[in-house]
């Protein structure tokens, strides 16, 4: 019996050298181009948190100048009710509990989106 191997010509055994080394070749392709989308989906996420974090910021902005005098007509609103340092202290705790409140809800969202 003769060995199967030994009645190939030299052209195939060429050609499977070839087949090889494109599969080889495929293969770090392949590789290459999804190591380039798991950075482009980390660069697309990047941008989408950075744009959230700059609204955040600006509207942050914007509120606490609202704030402010809306704050001080409370505070002399509560005044005629009460004696203005009570009056003070109560908008001041008010205050206090809605930016916790509303720094815990930012917190719990911005970790809900590293998740993803």
């Amino acid at each position: 019996m003769e060995n199967k191997m030994e009645s190939k010509s030299p052209a195939q055994g060429e050609s499977f050298r070839e087949l090889f080394e494109q599969l080889a070749s495929n293969l770090s392709n392949i590789v290459r181009d999804e190591i380039e989308l798991v950075i482009r989906r980390a660069q697309e996420k990047a941008a989408e948190f950075r744009g959230g974090v700059v609204a955040l910021i600006i509207g942050a902005v914007i509120c606490f100048i609202a704030f402010i005098p809306l704050s001080i007509a409370l505070i002399i609103w509560l005044a005629s009710h009460m004696a203005p340092a009570m009056a003070a202290l109560v908008s001041g705790g008010a205050f206090l509990f809605l930016g916790v409140l509303i720094a815990l809800i930012g917190y719990t969202k911005l970790k809900k989106a590293f998740r993803k």
